[in-house]
């Protein structure tokens, strides 16, 4: 019997290390009735983003044989003032589901990507993610979908803005190319 005490309030003991272990994500979208994921709605508009080309359509990877790439630039231009970057990312809808995260940059990796130090962005320049690039190893994993960038920034009182850009992203190479 002290055994089996022992044993139950071992389980019980370990069953809230094991239930956060097995935990999932919330969900990014769960008002369908909207069109913006949870995590950008409310927040005013404060910047400007946008992707080019766009829509982007898979083109041959000279660098892996059979491979393919999808070759976009995408920038942002902040209009509410000089901002600070609290984050960055971005969902990507490819099936019924609609928006699912996808992903989530710091504001030190936004710096970098972007060419933007320590993540300050001044007024009205325009800051640029040069080669925001997509791969696929083979024909096999050609897939389509939309992509929805988004960036979430403050300014000097805390206030946080948003900016967001939607790029279309084809499966099948552009006929003509």
């Amino acid at each position: 019997m002290t055994r089996f005490l022992l044993l139950t309030l071992g389980a019980l003991a370990l069953r809230p290390a094991l239930s956060q272990a097995q935990t999932t994500p919330a969900p990014a979208w769960t008002d369908h009735t909207r069109a913006l994921p949870d995590e950008l709605r409310r927040l005013p508009v404060g910047l400007t983003l946008w992707h080019s080309p766009n829509p982007i359509y898979p083109e041959p990877n000279p660098a892996v044989p059979g491979g393919y790439v999808w070759k976009h630039s995408t920038s942002v231009r902040a209009e509410a003032g000089d901002l600070q970057i609290v984050s960055c990312g971005s969902y990507i809808w490819y099936s019924a589901a609609g928006w699912q995260a996808n992903l989530h940059e710091t504001p030190a990796e936004f710096a970098e990507l972007f060419s933007c130090p320590g993540g300050k962005l001044k007024k009205g320049v325009t800051y640029t993610f040069a080669k925001n690039y997509r791969y696929a190893a083979s024909a096999k994993q050609l897939y389509g979908g939309d992509a929805l960038w988004f960036i979430i920034a403050k300014d000097a009182q805390g206030r946080l803005y948003k900016g967001y850009g939607l790029i279309e992203t084809e499966a099948e190479p552009q006929v003509g190319k």
